[in-house]
This record gives structure tokens, sequence and C-alpha cells, in this order.
């Protein structure tokens, strides 16, 4: 007589679990949740990917023109709803804009290169250009540079870089600057003397021969250059003046590289006859838009585009747009390897050469497209092993129902009944949960009931024979788990 029958049916749906997985991997739900997931993911990716690039970006002085450019510039962007975003951060001088974007705490910066250079800064555009404007009254005869031997300059001082500006030119032409000579005692050959003016001293220094011609740093047609031209001209006898021309000025940007050769065109300003009545070669200082070197090409040249392409529209509250323009170039080579280096994403928008959103993402896509074709073909895999388990799960259930139907013939008595009772009930409900999953096919179902309908029937035969239940009884114990799965199944 066999004893622990109800201990063996337990057993075997522990097993029967085991080769499977955990129960919510072995809905077919887990599929849905899988792929949403996915989705989720890609959504998520498609979010960052979108969502826009927000720069730091150092401008200074607070008060000056390229501070109200840039402010004016972030407001049109952020109307815009651009793909770029500025984040402004004013500081009190072009110095400290160039530090911050050397540090590291500023993406973009406007930079003055004969102030302050950054090491990894890159230029994007040249905002404006200032050139070194000399004028003297005609009749002192100072046509050159190297005129100012043994003269006095006035300097209308604008920044403080201005008068180091002036002593390298000096330098370059063998002059030095001196202080005011002692009383009876004349100017030494070589020696220029600086005397630094206000702008409203420039006429009276003129006028008392403090000063033999005015120097002043700045854009050719802003009020400061202008004023000083006309300030001269006010105390000059004849009311004509000269411009002072620095020759040699590829020269010295050889040797300074940090400056630039430029030139003030004839007529400038105005008059009758014209001021200057020839363009005056000179050299002179500019104010750039320089970006980190390893800030994104992608973005740079979007800040670029957006720059020039609103210039009209931000001219009209930062007339400083106007004024700007691209760094001379002849080629991407050159470009990129000039005193002053060009950034990669501005030539890429110098030269129409911006990549498009796949040549972007080429890379990503490619992996993406690599990695996830691995991935499908695991989820597949991972599939099929989930319904062989299922299938395995199953076939242990109707294997073991056939094994019952076996042992329930050569019982011998009733204890033996009970136990082969209690574990068919388990496995029935254990086929219950899988049907209410629907991960049985209905042939299997079928199989199923078949089975567990002939293990009722034969236990219902033998407990005649033994003498237990009458056909009533056993008609009860047979029918209720079918119709439970019947009706699972049609669920």
């Amino acid at each position: 007589m066999r004893t622990g029958g109800s201990s063996r049916p337990r057993n075997l749906i522990r097993k029967g679990r085991a080769l499977g997985t955990p129960s919510i991997l072995l809905r077919r739900e887990w599929l849905l949740v899988l792929l949403a997931f996915g989705l989720a993911v890609v959504a998520a990716a498609v979010i960052y990917l979108s969502r826009p690039t927000t720069l730091v970006a150092a401008v200074g002085p607070r008060d000056g023109a390229e501070a109200n450019l840039l402010d004016v510039y972030s407001q049109a962007l952020a109307r815009g709803r651009e793909d770029i975003r500025l984040k402004v951060q004013h500081f009190d001088d072009v110095r400290d804009s160039a530090k911050a974007l050397q540090s590291g705490k500023a993406d973009i910066a406007v930079v003055r290169p004969d102030v302050l250079l950054p090491d990894n800064g890159l230029t994007l555009a040249i905002l404006h250009d200032e050139a070194l404007l000399i004028v003297a009254p005609e009749t002192h005869g100072i046509e050159s540079f190297p005129d100012l031997s043994k003269r006095r300059l006035g300097i209308v001082e604008r920044h403080g870089a201005d008068i180091p500006f002036l002593t390298s030119l000096f330098g370059f032409y063998d002059l030095t600057a001196g202080a005011e000579p002692e009383a009876g005692m004349s100017l030494e050959s070589g020696r220029v003397i600086l005397v630094s003016l206000k702008p409203s001293e420039v006429t009276k220094a003129v006028s008392e021969n403090r000063v033999d011609a005015v120097a002043v740093i700045a854009a050719p047609a802003s009020k400061s250059a202008i004023s000083t031209v006309r300030a001269v001209e006010a105390a000059s006898v004849e009311k004509k003046v000269s411009f002072v021309a620095v020759p040699d000025g590829d020269a010295i940007v050889q040797r300074m590289p940090e400056l630039q050769s430029t030139t003030i065109p004839a007529g400038t300003f105005g008059g009758r006859p014209k001021r200057p009545e020839e363009d005056v070669k000179t050299v002179g200082a500019s104010y750039r838009l320089m970006a980190r070197g390893s800030l994104s090409r992608v973005s740079v040249a979007s800040v670029t585009q957006h720059l020039f392409e609103w210039r009209s529209r931000l001219a009209t509250t930062a007339p400083l747009a106007n004024q700007m323009k691209a760094p001379d170039f002849e080629s991407t080579v050159a470009a990129t390897s000039a005193r002053l280096p060009n950034h990669p994403g501005a030539v890429d928008y110098f030269e129409r050469e911006q990549q498009t959103l796949f040549e972007r993402y080429e890379d990503y896509i490619y992996l993406f497209a690599f990695f996830g074709g691995t991935i499908g073909s695991g989820i597949a895999w991972l599939g099929q092993r989930l319904a062989r388990k299922r299938r395995e799960r199953v076939d242990i259930v109707l294997d073991r129902l056939l094994d019952i139907l076996k042992e329930v013939r050569a019982a011998t008595a009733r204890s033996d009944l009970d136990g082969l009772v209690a574990e068919t009930d388990d496995l029935v409900a254990d086929v219950v949960r899988q049907a209410r999953e629907r991960s049985i096919d209905n042939r299997t179902v079928s199989a199923l009931i078949l089975a567990i309908d002939a293990v009722h029937a034969a236990i219902a035969d033998a407990r005649r024979i033994l003498g237990g239940e009458d056909g009533n009884e056993a008609g009860r114990i047979r029918k209720t788990p079918l119709l439970t799965l019947h009706r699972t199944a049609a669920e």
C-alpha cells in the first residue's frame, strides 16, 4: 500500500513551475509590457535629442553694445523656440568674459584678442572692428605713424588695453613712450609723449598745443571716432585735419597676430572735400564672438546661422548687428588654420556644409539598428523559450495524469484513491491557472479535459469497486473540474 500520495503532486507542480519562469513572464501580456517599454525608451530618446541646447554666453562690459546684442539675440531664440538657447552672463570687462571662456565657465564669449585671447577659443563671427584713428591738424605735417617721433600724442582712452595697444606699435617702429621733459628741454628723437584726454578736452588740448595729434581706438563710423575728428578739426586754424596712416600693417600683424590690418575708407567722415580724401591704412582690434573648441560643431553652426540670418531683425534694437561679418578665409583649411582659427561649426555654416539630422546621429542610428536587431532576436528567442517551457509544463501535467490513471486502476485501498484525488485536484487547479493566462491552445485543453475526465471516471469506478461513493457522488466528482476548465478555456 502506497502512502504519502498527497506530497507527490505538490512536488510535481513545483517541478513544473521550476521548469518555467516567474508567472508574470508566462503570460502573453508581458510582450505588450516589453513593447510599451521599448516605445517609452524611444520616446524618451526622441525628447532628449530634440530638446533645445542651452549655451552659456559671457559678455562684457555690462552696458556695452555687445551685451545689448547678445541679450536681444537670446530673447529672439527663446521666442522662436529654436533648437539652441543662450543664457547670457554679464561681466564688467571684456577681459572677464574672455576669462570665463578660458576657464570653461562659458560656452561662448565676446573676446577682444589684444586684451586676452583664450587658448581654447575659436571664432564664430566678428561682431565689429575697431581701428586706430589718429587725427592731427593739417599744419602739423604728421602723415605717418613714424612721424610721431618727438611729438605729443593725446589719447582718448576707452579701454584699459588702449595704451598697451599703442606702446606695442611704438616698439615696432622703435619708438618709446616717455614722460613730459623738464622745462627748457626738447624731446628726444624716437620718444613720444602720451597724454590721456577726455572727449571733452580734445579741442582745448589741441588749441593750446598740449598735444600735436589725437588718437582713439574705435569703430570708424562710431560716435567716438566722429566726435574726435570734429574736435580736432575745430581746434585747427584752417579747419583741416590729416589722418595719420600706420604703414606695414601686414608686417605688424605677423608680429602681433591679435591685431589686424584694416582700412578707413575715403569719405568715412563726410564733408566737402570728403574726409579722408583717400583710404587710410591702419591697424586695429576686433571684438569677436568665440566658442570653446570642444563645443559641438552642430550647436555652433546653429548659433552662427541664426545670428547672421536674423541680422536685420536684431538690428532694430541692437544696431551693432549691422557691423557683424564673417571671418576672412579662402578655404576650409585656411579657416581652421588661421592666426585666429575659426570654429569648424561656423565654417560649416559659411561653407553651407551643415550636417543633416541623419548625418548628425548617423553613428547612433547604426548602433541602434545593430543592437536593436540583436535585442529583437534575443526577445524572440526568449519568447520561444518561454513557450517551450509552458509546453513542457503542460506535458508534465498530461504525463502525470496518465500515470495517475494507471495508478487508480491498480489501487487496492481507499487511502491510495484519496491521495490521487488530492493530486488530481492540484493538477486541475494548475491547469486552470494556465488557461486563465490564455497560454494553452484549444487542442491542449481538449487533451487535458480528456485526461482529467478519464482519471475521474477511473476514480469513480475504483471507489464503487472498493465500496466507496455511489454513482451520483462519482459523477459530481468527475464533472465539477471539467465544467471549471471548460468555462475558463471559453473565457
